[in-house]
């Protein structure tokens, strides 16, 4: 049994390929397994996999018909036998020492996974590479200590990705941890990032960069503009996993919503523009239903989240025109239209309907601060008394 199985999905990279073996088969740690998943290319990766199985004997090579990424990732997992499990996608790299040094982290403190700060990069046309350092803990609590993803719900606000760090097999089998297998979707990979936080009792995070994260191959799913509601059916798909589990869906579930909502408003960002309004009016119906059912907590937005997400909710239409529709500084009606919003909205907020439904939209909100503030001065007269007493 190898420490680590490495996956890598393969699909159309031929020209970030042999960057991303190079890294991989270079490993100071040379106990590993490396499974290329070739997902019906058309161009010339496969020829480049078959060169590297050639030469080396951990890589296993499969080549089959284009499925979609989860398929082609959950086919990868079936044939590991690694101790660990790492991704590395076909377009990036890894530092030499990534594997070796995140398996001693992971097998020193028995962690069911650890995950790594990572760059993300691109390079000119000259060859100079620019980088940009990520944090995956922004508010630096959690760095270089074990820790109870399982129980700790905010930890969902980390950076979201699958590929900067190891997950321990028998974990990911006790869980049945895989990737969703909608033909042809993308982000398949929340998912499978979702449950390992909702599921991991010992997790850490480690603040060294060990992944090099591509943003220049103009094919990224992320870019794709063309894929829809792809985030919408792999959050519903998040939701019927855990609703397996009570306790777990009771822990995660306006976590769930928050990275939901900040999931859906990147892909608006990025569609075209003529799929905008019919997504805004399904995103508007998914936050709705989920302030109905109790999964929503107004006060993990930020003011100025909270504003937009009333404006989504009861007012789809607006918010399609004043976040959504495209402005052309180029038009002639330009301005007008700038107008015509603003216009708009002055009318929206002097109405009734608007000063009701901002008041109970903060209603919650104002009852919970008030309510941690009265059982912080409990807290602190019981401990009063104990020191008296």
């Amino acid at each position: 049994m190898a420490k680590v199985s490495i996956i890598v999905p393969t699909f159309n990279v031929e020209p970030y390929l042999k960057e991303c073996m190079e890294s991989i088969t270079h490993q100071t740690l040379e106990d590993v397994e490396i499974i290329c998943i070739n997902d019906g290319s058309t161009d010339g990766s496969l020829a480049i996999l078959k060169s590297y199985a050639e030469k080396d004997a951990r890589i296993k090579l499969v080549d089959k018909e284009n499925g979609g990424y989860g398929i082609g990732m959950n086919i990868g997992f079936g044939l590991a036998t690694g101790e660990y499990i790492g991704i590395v996608e076909p377009d990036d790299f890894v530092p030499v020492n990534m594997f070796g040094d995140l398996y001693d982290i992971a097998s020193k403190n028995d962690l069911d996974w650890v995950k790594a700060d990572f760059y993300r990069f691109q390079r000119a046309s000259n060859g100079d590479m620019f980088c940009e350092y990520n944090h995956l803990d922004r508010k630096n609590q959690y760095y270089n200590k074990v820790f109870n993803p399982s129980q700790t719900p905010e930890a969902i606000r980390f950076i979201m990705n699958t590929w900067s760090g190891i997950y321990k097999k028998a974990f990911l089998d006790k869980f049945n941890i895989r990737h969703n297998e909608t033909p042809g979707a993308s982000f398949q990979d929340n998912g499978f990032w979702f449950q390992t936080f909702a599921f991991a009792e010992r997790g850490m995070i480690i603040d060294k960069p060990y992944y090099m994260n591509r943003r220049d191959n103009p094919n990224s799913s992320v870019k794709n503009m063309q894929k829809i509601y792809c985030i919408n059916v792999e959050y519903d798909h998040i939701r019927d996993i855990l609703i397996q589990y009570p306790e777990t869906w009771e822990t995660f579930k306006t976590y769930y919503t928050l990275k939901r909502f900040h999931n859906s408003v990147a892909t608006l960002r990025r569609i075209a523009n003529e799929f905008k309004h019919d997504y805004v009016i399904r995103f508007s119906k998914e936050m709705k239903r989920a302030r109905e059912l109790g999964e929503m907590d107004e006060e993990l937005f930020t003011p100025a989240e909270r504003d937009n997400l009333y404006m989504l909710i009861n007012q789809p239409e607006m918010y399609y025109k004043i976040k959504a529709l495209p402005m052309n500084n180029g038009s002639t009606n330009f301005n007008n239209n700038i107008k015509e919003v603003k216009a708009e909205l002055d009318k929206i907020k002097r109405s009734k309907s608007y000063r009701i439904g901002r008041m109970i939209m903060y209603i919650p909100v104002r009852f919970k601060r008030l309510a941690k503030k009265i059982y912080r001065k409990i807290n602190q007269k019981r401990k009063g008394y104990k020191k008296n007493g």
